[in-house]
């Protein structure tokens, strides 16, 4: 990391997919990455599952006339993870000059039947750093989404700072949290899928907060929370899926600082949201407060992730975060995949 770099532009794009069209969603990102980079933008970030588009069937039972349709038309338009998707989004970064954090429905390469929520960590460089999928869908979630493992929660030494990212509630799941401030996150990106939903009358308890969630977040680990969504209306989705979507996506996206504080947005609508951040921020807030290191107990409290070798209770056959399914992991020299010598927390 680069300690001199003072000040990092950010973006988030807040747009549509062109739902279920992995194609026409690499056009789009490419028009609207090229647009952010031309603003100044270095970290350029996404909403959950954006490519080819967030499940919205997951949101309904499935005993809705043509569920099993949607399910397997969307089992087949997600991409894997290498392949040609990530390949081109490796070239738009390289193209223009910009780190992206990308959330994609990535399908099993090996059983082809599962579907993970995952966020690419693509560099600057053209390079395919990092591969994170969910651990635990939401509970609305389970009947498509698979669950992910911990081996992505890492973090990525950049020239401006540390970069991390999680997707939707795993914010509320504190342990992610903690194992991601443990390794120093400066800037994270946290995917959502729609937007900001107002609570609903108690007892029920599901629903967005994904404010309230990155804003902890950003309070906890002393760093900068690009709070990404992604918007989504009925004309949006092809018109036998249509009535699957039973409340517009509406975004609400916005950047949060070092201390907890939205500083800009929350945005409505299909727009690219900028915010510049200070590297003398961050460091003041982690001089207030760093949890994993003067503010932490590690004498009294004790973190391990059971999908890194290396800490106490990993299984010997503990997998890189390419994950567990690929076997033979990467294709050596395969387009889009991590660089020898690339910087690695």
């Amino acid at each position: 990391m680069n300690m001199s770099a003072q000040a990092l532009r950010i973006a988030i794009i807040q747009a549509a997919p062109v739902y279920l069209d992995p194609d026409g969603c690499l056009d789009k990102a490419r028009r609207l990455i090229g647009q952010a980079a031309s603003k100044g933008a270095t970290l350029v970030a996404f909403g959950e599952c954006w490519l080819p588009g967030y499940p919205v069937h997951a949101l309904c039972g499935m005993d809705i006339p043509g569920w099993w349709d949607f399910a397997a038309d969307y089992l087949d338009r997600a991409i894997e993870v290498p392949g040609p998707e990530t390949q081109a989004l490796c070239q738009i970064a390289s193209e223009f000059q910009v780190d992206i954090v990308m959330g994609v429905a990535e399908r099993d390469s090996v059983t082809r039947g599962s579907i993970y929520s995952t966020q690419l960590i693509i560099s600057a460089e053209g390079a395919l750093l990092g591969r994170h999928r969910k651990l635990r869908p939401a509970i609305n979630e389970r009947a498509v989404i698979a669950d992910g493992d911990a081996s992505g929660l890492q973090v990525f030494e950049r020239g401006y700072g540390v970069l991390s990212g999680l997707n939707s509630w795993e914010h509320q799941m504190v342990l992610p949290v903690y194992a991601l401030a443990e390794q120093g996150t400066q800037f994270h990106v946290a995917s959502w899928p729609g937007g900001e939903t107002p609570a609903p009358a108690s007892p029920a308890a599901l629903f967005s907060r994904q404010h309230l969630l990155s804003r902890a977040f950003a309070a906890q680990t002393g760093s900068y929370v690009l709070c990404a969504s992604g918007i989504l209306a009925p004309e949006n989705l092809p018109p036998h899926y249509r009535d699957f979507l039973r409340e517009p996506f509406t975004g609400n996206s916005a950047v949060i600082d070092p201390r907890g504080e939205i500083v800009a947005g929350p945005i409505t609508g299909e727009t690219i949201l900028y915010s510049n951040c200070s590297m003398t921020l961050i460091r003041s807030a982690k001089v207030a407060f760093d949890c994993a290191g003067h503010s932490g107990r590690p004498d009294q409290l004790e973190f391990r992730n059971h999908s890194l070798p290396g800490q106490s209770g990993s299984p010997d056959d503990a997998q890189d975060n390419f994950g567990p399914s690929d076997k033979n992991g990467p294709a050596e020299g395969g387009a889009g995949m991590e660089p020898e010598g690339a910087q690695r927390r």
